[in-house]
């Protein structure tokens, strides 16, 4: 019998071999492309996988679908009878977006590999991968920016108006090897390491043009700036994670620890004029930089922390741990001025500076957590005390500085049945000042808005409340789910910026003393299947806004933000059909103490739609629209409105579908524009960019597989 058993076993995993892939290749019109092959081996435990794509119709990547499949990422693949399932999650080279953003046209390559395997037992696996990427993206952009200050003689209205274009080639090229290896160290222990290196090379160029206008149209100032950079990038990590249980039921302890190393060298140009007038549009002043910048950056990042269980009672439970780290960082920024054309060797020490930091950082922790079948509560809290050492070395200063953060936590959640529950917590969290708001240097990438560090920032501290309602009936297929969130913060760490006549502007973060920043959101979903028309419906409302603080040469600037959505949905998934629908307005406003005339608000719409039908001969018929509404304001004197329509004819061939042929437009009534428009504190910007218009494409996908072979 027990021979038997093993044979069996034996022989279904010699079942578990074969291979699957996909060819996608298609044409378009205007020059787009997109092709993919993707290729997965597997034989008993082991499995092996490669893939390769190249796009410029904003595919950087796989999809989600594709990246699970072919295990791109720190993925796992089950075998059960007649299929397969797929779980992971990849990284910043197949992120199903990779770095573009949709501003541009991107031209992207990929590649990978993947192999895993499980031994002994099952007790020791191993998962690795390489990958190897490319992306550039050319983008053609216009930005409109109103900034809004105290008025003074020479601009009474205090408004700055300002009209920038910029043309833009970046590239980045990456390569990644990771390998994480597991082991069961016997029935009660186990680990698992984590180990990664990447390579990064990115070369940027940039130009742009600039007119500033006071608010009565007299010229302010003018700005042509070109950026040029090269870079390479190296990071390495390392994790180590164990955990024990002991013999005590819910007693265990886990220990993790982790290594990372950065090292970054960027080099680049920076070359500007900048010319500033006088109301009557005489020109008093310029400035003209032309540098040669250097980046060097050096990390080196170790974390570690232990906790530990401890069953108290049959309900209650004790949660203790303790972490160490230290975060050392060099970061040697320098610039040049020519002392001959090309020769840059002239150091300016006003916009340079070689910082060298140490971070030392001990937390201990602790959380009480009892439960019932319908009650659960937890509270606690962390202590962490931080020590930060800080040297100059052009200046020779050295800064000390130490800080001890409350991290306070509780929550309660009540479950009346199943499919219905409540839920509170509250959770308080101090916020350090970061490295660039500390240090007290100046940077002139941008000649008109130069950031200062300030040595003397504090941390501010944020106390947030949230409230979670959900219900699901089965019988009905009716939900309802409200939420709420409430968070304010003192101490907050805010800019201060002082523009001059001229129009330049110098931001320093400080810490707002006299007022308490607040934010809120509400948010409510129902949900119910319409049995007479065999359709979901729903409505969601969700509402936002606070208030947030700001200084404007030395004025306090207050800024109320306010938003509001109702949004309707509809949807049917049947076999041969599916459709769904979502629409709704939008109010948005944004009213700051400081020129009230001016602030942005105004309804909006949006909506989505998409539909697939599946047809005799076995062909499919999909759709996809999306509508934008944005209204005109007392900023901008034009609304902003598109509608983009997707679709696509899919005929399969074969028993099993095997190979597909499509002929898909995209934006079918060439309206997709590049638009943003959004305010933050006094400041209004526009951006309108280039991106992907209308395209017509024709695609062969073959989809091929042997299974149970040798």
């Amino acid at each position: 019998g027990e021979k038997t058993t093993t044979l069996n076993v034996k022989l279904k995993e010699d079942k578990k071999s074969g291979y699957f892939g996909k060819v996608d290749a298609g044409i378009g019109t205007d020059g787009f492309y997109d092709a993919q092959l993707m290729f997965n081996r597997f034989k008993a435990k082991q499995k092996f996988s490669l893939y390769g794509t190249t796009a410029n119709n904003g595919k950087t990547g796989l999809s989600w679908d594709d990246a699970s499949k072919y295990n791109t990422g720190n993925n796992n693949m089950e075998m059960f009878d007649g299929g397969f399932y797929f779980s992971g999650s990849g990284d910043d080279i197949d992120n199903y977006g990779g770095q573009y953003s949709g501003e541009g046209i991107p031209l992207a390559y990929n590649g990978g590999a993947h192999y895993d395997t499980k031994w002994n037992g099952d007790k020791e696996s191993i998962n690795t991968n390489y990958k190897i990427g490319s992306l550039g993206v050319k983008a053609n952009k216009n930005t409109i920016n109103q900034n809004n200050l105290p008025a003074t003689v020479n601009n009474p209205s205090g408004i700055i108006n300002s009209n920038t274009d910029e043309n833009s080639d970046r590239y980045i090229f990456r390569q990644k090897l990771d390998a994480i290896y597991t082991i069961k160290l016997d029935t009660t222990s186990n680990l698992k390491v984590t180990v990664d290196g990447t390579l990064k090379n990115s070369d940027s160029e940039s130009s742009n043009n600039s007119t500033g206008l006071r608010g009565d149209g007299t010229l302010l100032n003018t700005t042509s700036r070109t950026n040029s950079s090269d870079g390479d990038d190296k990071l390495f990590n390392i994790t180590a994670f164990y955990t024990k249980k002991l013999k005590k039921a819910g007693r265990n302890y886990s220990v993790n620890v982790s290594q990372r190393i950065g090292d970054v060298n960027n080099e680049g140009y920076l070359k500007s004029v900048n010319e500033f007038y006088d109301p009557n549009e005489v020109q008093t002043s310029n400035l003209v930089v032309d540098q040669l910048k250097t980046n060097q950056t050096k990390s080196s990042i170790f974390t570690s922390n232990i906790t530990y269980n401890e069953p108290l009672s049959k309900t209650f439970s004790l949660i203790l741990n303790y972490g160490f780290g230290i975060n050392y960082s060099r970061a040697d920024r320098k610039s040049f001025n020519a002392s001959t054309p090309g020769n840059y060797d002239i150091l300016d020490t006003e916009f340079s500076n070689d910082f060298e930091a140490t971070q030392y950082s001990n937390q201990a922790g602790v959380v009480f957590n009892y439960k019932k079948p319908k009650s659960t509560l937890n509270f606690g809290t962390k202590i962490n005390a931080v020590n930060f050492d800080q040297y100059e070395a052009l200046s020779n200063q050295s800064y000390k500085r130490s800080f001890l953060n409350w991290i306070p936590q509780a929550s309660y959640q009540y479950r009346f049945s199943a499919q219905k529950s409540l839920r509170v917590s509250y959770n308080g969290y101090t916020n350090q000042p970061s490295v660039e708001q500390l240090q007290p240097v100046k940077v002139n990438t941008d000649p008109l808005n130069i950031p200062l560090g300030n040595p003397n920032l504090k941390p501010s501290y944020s106390n947030s409340i949230s409230v979670n309602y959900n219900t699901y009936k089965v019988l009905s297929n009716q939900s309802l789910y409200v939420s709420g969130y409430y968070s304010f913060v003192s101490n907050q760490i805010v800019n201060n910026t002082n523009t001059d006549d001229e129009g330049k502007s110098i931001r320093q973060a400080v810490n707002l003393t006299e007022k308490m920043p607040s934010n809120y959101s509400i948010y409510g979903g129902f949900r119910r299947k319409l049995d007479f028309l065999d359709i979901n419906a729903g409505i969601n409302l969700s509402a936002n806004g606070g208030q947030s603080f700001n200084y404007i040469n030395n004025s306090l600037n207050k800024t109320t933000n306010t938003s509001f959505s109702p949004r309707f949905n509809l949807n049917r998934y049947k076999d041969k059909f599916e459709l769904d629908l979502s629409f709704g307005p939008s109010y948005n406003a944004q009213v700051a103490s400081i020129n009230k005339d001016v602030s942005n608000k105004g309804w909006g719409t949006s909506g989505y739609g998409s539909f697939k039908v599946i047809l005799p001969a076995k062909f499919t018929i999909q759709a996809d629209a999306e509508y934008n509404y944005t209204p005109k304001s007392a900023s901008f004197d034009s609304s902003f409105e598109q509608m983009i329509i997707n679709s696509s004819i899919t005929k399969s061939f074969f028993k099993k579908d095997d190979l597909k042929v499509v002929l898909k437009g995209n934006d079918l009534l060439n309206q997709n524009r590049g638009f943003r428009r959004f305010a933050s504190a006094n400041s209004i910007t526009q951006t309108s960019y280039n991106n992907i218009n209308r395209y017509f494409m024709f695609s062969m996908i073959w989809d091929f597989n042997k299974m149970g072979g040798t």
